[in-house]
């Protein structure tokens, strides 16, 4: 690895990357023009979606704490082999450590999970399947799946639910891994995709999202990233129109909250890859869950010292369940299809069921202490349920926006009632969080081969470096990258992008356009030109 100007970078994968460059920037309609403002309490939405793992596993043992949660108390169980009435049993205990290697969260392995089986016909869903599909990857696999954090253990998350409100019945969009539902977060819908496609992912999904409904509505949003920002698989985010959206966490958020000027929706982007320096702050196993609280805490205590405070609401949940126990049966019934596409094949799924609960916190000073939201009661129709969509549903409410994204928000529960129970806001609320207890003992692996997961996102800063037109990518560098490596591509492409889109901007390029980099054939000085090719 070597480094330049102080920013590392890998030196080893510098000739895929010719130092010069052409933009190619593709022209897209935008949509009809709309208007809305902030009316209520709240005036800015805070986002911050976690990776993988249960409610169970992270919040289930705080029915301790409050028996109102539907949480555990140690009668739970899955049997060894789902088809066997008479197989050995094995209990959820309170025993949760550090987790290495990942549980399986594919498609196949959740409906196992689910199901015990690739019936899918069983109402309610029995979640008999999680110790099965966990003894088919390893022997050990099982106490990783079967074990949940006690309160002490996560106690970012223990203040939190005793202070603000925690949602008891909230699932991950679709029974998938996480792109599928990280898109469902922002869109209502992942646009057919039920796993990571690496086509799809480089040409970026194309449905309209919340981002461009706030935008429209003379709102404002911004994406406070670290490594890469996800949020760029939209592939309408990559618009010259919204560069100057994407903010360094590190640089501006603080700074930001501080002087009072974040906003409308904002949406806080961890740290997904593991460094010695720079731990991963996603909570995807097999990063330290110790980090994953610190981090919390950290957005929780500078949007508390904000003078934006008493507008702000501040969701934490998680994009899928990550392969980990949880005993809420998942609704397949009155499921709503986003946009009637159906997924590909073998399993040509129809999005008519939706995925594992996942822990889901609400903080803001307009919600009552202790809260715990169970389903939302048959609002807005008899089998709306509380899940990812209810994010962009929730949104359109608070801002007054005029449409939904897709038929699945329409349906979706919403959730603006817990901030309009008050007249005014609390003024008790903790200015800081307690510290969390240290989980793994050891330093982070940046030698660790990227996870599926971490390669998705090299994937997506391939397209932003133009990398992705080159045959060897694929093969000869992306799956031979270490974790360092990772690191180092994805903050430099993520850089060039950004740096070719404000220079784009400054020539005057129609803001409706959208950057694509590709690597120059031939060679040329450092300075980039831009090209315009037109549908």
């Amino acid at each position: 690895m070597g480094t330049s100007g102080g920013r590392p970078r890998p030196s080893r994968y510098q000739s895929l990357r010719s130092s010069c460059c052409c933009l190619l920037l593709l022209l897209l309609s935008s949509g009809g023009c709309l208007r809305a403002s902030a009316a209520g309490p709240i005036k800015t939405v805070v986002v911050m979606v976690m990776e993988n793992r249960s409610f169970d596993h992270m919040l289930g043992w705080m029915k301790r704490l409050n028996p109102a949660i539907n949480g555990v108390d140690g009668s739970e169980w899955n049997p060894v082999s789902a088809s066997d009435a008479a197989s050995d049993r094995v209990y959820f205990r309170d025993g949760a450590h550090f987790v290495d290697p990942d549980p399986g969260h594919s498609f196949q392995a959740i409906r196992e999970q689910i199901f015990g089986s690739n019936d899918t016909s069983a109402d309610p869903a029995p979640m008999n399947g999680f110790v099965q599909q966990a003894r088919s990857m390893s022997d050990n696999m099982t106490e990783s799946v079967m074990n949940g954090f006690p309160p002490e253990m996560v106690a970012v998350y223990r203040a939190l639910v005793g202070e603000f409100a925690v949602f008891d019945r909230w699932f991950a969009s679709v029974p998938s891994s996480t792109q599928p539902n990280r898109l469902f977060v922002h869109s209502g819908t992942s646009h057919g995709a039920t796993s990571n496609v690496a086509s799809k992912l480089a040409i970026g999904y194309p449905q309209r999202t919340i981002f461009e409904n706030i935008d429209d509505a003379d709102l404002s949003f911004g994406i406070y990233y670290q490594n890469v920002p996800a949020t760029l698989f939209y592939r309408n985010l990559r618009k010259l129109k919204y560069i100057s959206k994407f903010h360094s966490y590190e640089q501006k958020f603080k700074k930001h909250a501080g002087d009072g000027s974040l906003p409308n929706y904002v949406v806080i982007e961890q740290r997904y890859m593991d460094k010695k320096d720079k731990p991963a702050t996603d909570d995807h196993p097999s990063h330290d869950v110790y980090q994953g609280q610190l981090f919390v805490k950290e957005v929780y205590e500078t949007i508390r010292s904000s003078p934006q405070w008493n507008e702000t609401l501040f969701i934490i949940t998680y994009d899928e369940h990550g392969g980990f126990f949880d005993h809420v049966p998942t609704p397949v019934k009155g499921v709503p299809s986003p946009d009637g596409i159906v997924g590909p094949e073998p399993f040509f799924f129809t999005f008519d069921r939706l995925g594992v609960r996942v822990p889901t916190i609400m903080v803001s000073p307009w919600i009552e202490k202790g809260t715990v939201v169970h389903g939302p009661n048959g609002i807005p129709t008899p089998t709306s349920e509380y899940e990812h969509s209810s994010i962009p549903a929730t949104v359109k409410k608070i801002f007054d926006l005029p449409s939904y994204l897709t038929k699945r928000d329409e349906w979706a529960g919403t959730f603006e009632g817990i901030v309009l129970s008050r007249t005014e806001p609390r003024t008790d609320c903790p200015v800081e969080l307690p510290s969390p207890v240290r989980i793994r003992q050891t330093e982070a692996n940046e030698e660790a081969p990227l996870s599926e997961f971490q390669q998705e996102l090299m994937q997506l800063a391939s397209v932003l470096n133009g990398d992705h037109l080159l045959t060897s990518f694929q093969e000869k560098v992306l799956k031979r990258m270490n974790v360092k490596e990772g690191i180092a591509y994805a903050e430099s492409a993520v850089k060039r992008f950004f740096e070719a889109g404000l220079t784009a901007k400054k020539m005057g390029v129609d803001d409706e356009q959208i950057v694509q980099m590709r690597p120059s054939l031939t060679s040329r000085s450092s300075s980039s030109s831009v090209h315009h090719r037109h549908p």
